[in-house]
C-alpha cells in the first residue's frame, strides 16, 4: 500500500534546457547585435581611443615636469595644456599669416598646374589614353554655392565639436588616470587583476614611446623636407615642409599625400624641379627609414610594414580620416594584447615580449 502510494506521487520537475540549436541562435543574434552596436558607435570608440593617446602624451609630459619642479602631476597636466595652447597661439601669430598666404597660393597654383599637365598630355600620342582613365571633375556637378557653404559650415562645426570632446576626454584621463585604471581592473576577476595591470602598463608605455618617436619623426621630416625644397628653389618650401611633417604621422601613406602637392607646385615653377622635388622626398624618407626609425623601434613594439599598410587601408576605408590617423597606434595596441594575452599566457612563450627596452 505504501509502495503504491509512492509510485503515484507527483513527479519531480526537471529544469528546462534550451535545445542546442536555440542556444546557438541566441548566441549568433547576440553577436550580431553587439557588432551592429559597435559599428554604430565606432566613431565614438575611435574618438575615445584618440583621447587616450593624447592623455598618455599629456600625463608623461606632466610627470617629467613634476620630476623637475615642485608641481604635482595633476597641476603639471594643466600646465602642459596651457603651454601647448600658448605655443600654438604664438606659432599662428608669427607664422600663421605667412602659412595662410602660402596655402592660398597653393590652392591657386594646383588647378593651374593640373590644367598645364592636361594640355601637355594632350600633345602626346599616349596622352589621350591617360586622360580617359582619369575622372572628369566636371561630370555630374550641379554645384550649389549655398549647399557648399552649408556643407562646409556643418563640417567645421562638427570638427570643432569633436576636437572639444577629444581634448576634454584627454584632460580628464590625464588628470586622474588611476581612477579609470582602477575602474577597468574592477571589471576583471580578482585572480587576473595583477596580470591585467601589467597589460595596461605595457600598453601605456608602448603608446608613449610610439608617440614620442612619432613627434621626433615628424619634426625630422618637416625640417629636412622644408630645407631640401628651399635649397632647390621650390616656392612655399616652409608650408610644404610643414605639410610633410604633419602627414608623416600616417606611416607609409603620409609621404605620398604630402609629395603630390609639392611635386605639382615644383612642376608649375619649373618642370625639371618636379624631379628634384621627388628626389628630396625620397632622400628624406630613406634617411628616416634607415637612420631614425631603427632608433625609435628599439623603444617600442615595431609593426611589420605589411601589417601597418593593411591596417591603414582597412581603417581608412571603414572610418575615414580619423581611421587613417589612429590605425597604427590601434594596431600597436592589438599587437601588445596578442603578445601578452595569447603568446605569453596561452602559448606560454616568453621569448616574445612587448615591453619597451629602457636601456
Amino acid at each position: 500500500m505504501h509502495d503504491g502510494m509512492r509510485g503515484t506521487g507527483p513527479a519531480r520537475r526537471t529544469p528546462f534546457v534550451y535545445p542546442a540549436a536555440v542556444r546557438s541562435a541566441i548566441m549568433v543574434i547576440a553577436i550580431v547585435v553587439l557588432a551592429m552596436a559597435f559599428w554604430k558607435l565606432s566613431f565614438v570608440a575611435l574618438l575615445a581611443f584618440a583621447g587616450v593617446l593624447i592623455a598618455v602624451l599629456l600625463r608623461h609630459a606632466a610627470n617629467a615636469l613634476a620630476r623637475h619642479t615642485p608641481l604635482s602631476p595633476t597641476v603639471g597636466v594643466i600646465a602642459v595644456v596651457l603651454t601647448v595652447i600658448a605655443v600654438i597661439v604664438a606659432f599662428f601669430m608669427t607664422l600663421g599669416p605667412r602659412i595662410a598666404s602660402e596655402m592660398g597660393q597653393i590652392a591657386q597654383i594646383l588647378p593651374e598646374t593640373i590644367r598645364d599637365i592636361e594640355s601637355m598630355l594632350q600633345n602626346q600620342s599616349w596622352g589621350d589614353f591617360v586622360l580617359r582613365q582619369l575622372p572628369d571633375p566636371r561630370d555630374g556637378t550641379d554645384w550649389n554655392v549655398f549647399g557648399a557653404i552649408g556643407g562646409t559650415l556643418s563640417t567645421v562645426i562638427s570638427a570643432a565639436t569633436n576636437i572639444v570632446v577629444l581634448v576634454s576626454v584627454a584632460v580628464f584621463l590625464a588628470v586622474n588616470p588611476g581612477l579609470y585604471r582602477r575602474g577597468v581592473l574592477h571589471l576583471v576577476p580578482r585572480q587576473h587583476r595583477d596580470r591585467a595591470g601589467e597589460v595596461l602598463d605595457a600598453l601605456g608605455q608602448n603608446l608613449w614611446f610610439w608617440l614620442l618617436g612619432q613627434m621626433v619623426d615628424m619634426a625630422f621630416v618637416a625640417v629636412l623636407t622644408g630645407l631640401g625644397l628651399w635649397l632647390i628653389g621650390v616656392p612655399l618650401a616652409v608650408t610644404l615642409g610643414l605639410i610633410a611633417g604633419i602627414t608623416n604621422f600616417i606611416p607609409y601613406v603620409g609621404p605620398f599625400i604630402s609629395a603630390v602637392p609639392a611635386i605639382l607646385i615644383a612642376f608649375a615653377n619649373e618642370p625639371s624641379d618636379a624631379i628634384w622635388t621627388a628626389v628630396v622626398f625620397i632622400a628624406v624618407q630613406q634617411l628616416e627609414g634607415n637612420v631614425l626609425m631603427p632608433l625609435i623601434q628599439k623603444r617600442a613594439v615595431s609593426l611589420p610594414p605589411a601589417l601597418s599598410v593593411l591596417a591603414i587601408l582597412a581603417f581608412g576605408v571603414m572610418f575615414g580620416f580619423i581611421g587613417l590617423l589612429i590605425a597604427t597606434p590601434l594596431m600597436l595596441s592589438v599587437m601588445v594584447l596578442v603578445q601578452m594575452l595569447y603568446v605569453q599566457d596561452v602559448l606560454e612563450d616568453d621569448e616574445v615580449s612587448p615591453k619597451v627596452d629602457s636601456s
